[in-house]
């Protein structure tokens, strides 16, 4: 056997010795958690399942930590809870980069102590990395919670507003589908219309709201009169049917909405008195100002439609032309003028509707028409085709059920409480509240 063989054999222990040092180094270095998903029992959080986003922070009260503090975040489907530790840190880690919900059970903090502002809860959301600190400070203080029954109240008034001013638009839509059978998608714009001379007249010309309100309410009237002569009529006249008029509604929709974006831009501008605070009126019941002459408003605006509708010559001519119109002409009724004062009607009521939606949302925006337009049509349906009385009774119930459902339902989800109940009140009765089945089909 050669001599290098035999020193090779010499050495070879040493060597494997070596190498299995080496071997168990590299897999304690490489084996160990590291970063995001490091797992040890002085980090806060380390008992949940570990991503790459959390957030995090720390509790403390005169610069003192608050430990076994219990803190949740919920959204997007998840939803998990953590608690301090002895330094009053918290970890809690989401499965994606969205916006979630926090809250501090206040139940767990000292005697006397919550979480400063209106509620426990906040909207917390990721910045350009995948983890965020959150800042929540403390104060004395005894949060007051309002017992269920009053926040039943208070739901039904907001409810009752709600379902007025939707009421003002509701009817206009109901008018014009009686006297013209037109669907028109536009008169969400025509609301949004109203709510844009607002701020015009009362924020960009600093008008008193008082004089304001009547401006835009003729303005409307006129901006009205110019869509009936300038478009709708010479339709009519040339007798183009109903599809295509609701397609040319569409059309005029989508062109008026993006002329306010263009100009009004995207951002929200709130109307004078907007802010003004709720004062206690009866028991649990608390309006601001601006609630109550809303409300007031609408009620007296709607009495003088129902008049009008019942007991002048034009009110009486409408409702004919609503039942029959081909009998109505041939008894002499001039239908292009009646049609013609039922557009000037519904684009004025729909322009202070849109300046109340402004209040009550609250803020004025390019688009706010829209966001209402499919409960308008729901209230419509509701009470009935071609009925202003059953749009105003499809509107205050769509109101009531949209702003109560919301002791149950994520604000999120508050439409599809009325537009669930209008679906079963059509299977029951097709022609809707106050409809008649004639008008069917």
């Amino acid at each position: 056997m050669s001599p290098t063989f035999s020193t090779t054999r010499r050495v070879a222990p040493w060597a494997a010795t070596l190498v299995g040092l080496l071997l168990a180094a590299v897999m304690v270095l490489f084996g160990a958690p590291s970063g995001a998903h490091a797992s040890a029992p002085d980090v806060p959080g380390s008992d949940q399942e570990q991503t790459d986003f959390y957030f995090s922070g720390v509790i403390t009260l005169d610069d003192a930590p608050i430990p076994d503090v219990t803190v949740t975040i919920e959204g997007n489907g998840f939803d998990a809870e953590t608690v301090t530790d002895a330094d009053g840190r918290w970890r809690l880690y989401v499965p994606e980069k969205e916006a979630y919900t926090l809250t501090v059970d206040e139940s767990t903090l000292p005697d006397g102590v919550i979480v400063e502002g209106e509620s426990a809860s906040q909207e917390v959301e990721f910045g350009l990395t995948g983890s965020k600190v959150i800042n929540l400070f403390l104060g004395e203080g005894v949060r007051e919670t309002t017992s269920f029954a009053d926040q039943v109240v208070e739901r039904i008034i907001n409810g009752l507003n709600f379902g007025l001013l939707l009421a003002l638009a509701a009817i206009g839509v109901s008018l014009i589908y009686g006297t013209t059978g037109l669907t028109n998608f536009a008169h969400a714009e025509m609301v949004t219309f109203g709510a844009i001379m607002a701020v015009l007249v009362g924020v960009t010309f600093a008008v008193p709201m008082w004089l304001t309100i009547p401006v835009v309410v003729v303005v409307g009237a006129a901006f009205g009169w110019a869509l009936d002569a300038g478009l709708w009529r010479p339709l009519r006249r040339k007798g183009i049917g109903l599809v295509p008029l609701m397609i040319v509604s569409i059309g005029l929709s989508l062109a008026i909405r993006y002329t306010f974006q263009f100009f009004l831009g995207g951002s929200t501008t709130q109307l004078p008195g907007a802010d003004s605070p709720k004062i206690q009126i009866l028991g649990a019941i608390r309006l601001s100002p601006v609630s109550m002459m809303s409300m007031g408003i609408s009620i007296v605006v709607l009495v003088g439609v129902a008049f009008w509708l019942v007991k002048t010559r034009v009110g009486k001519a409408t409702r004919a032309i609503s039942d029959n119109p081909g009998l109505a002409a041939a008894s002499g009724i001039d239908v292009d003028r009646v049609v013609r004062i039922v557009w000037m009607l519904s684009a004025s009521l729909a322009a202070l509707g849109g300046i109340l939606w402004g209040y009550f949302r609250p803020g004025v925006r390019w688009d706010m028409g829209v966001h209402i337009l499919l409960l308008i049509f729901a209230a419509v349906t509701l009470g009935g085709l071609g009925t202003a009385f059953g749009a105003l009774v499809g509107a205050i119930i769509v109101g009531l059920l949209v702003e109560v459902s919301t002791l149950w339902l994520p604000s999120d989800l508050k439409y599809v409480g009325a537009l669930a109940v209008l679906i079963l009140i059509l299977l029951v009765r097709p022609q809707g509240i106050l409809g008649r089945k004639e008008r069917l089909g």
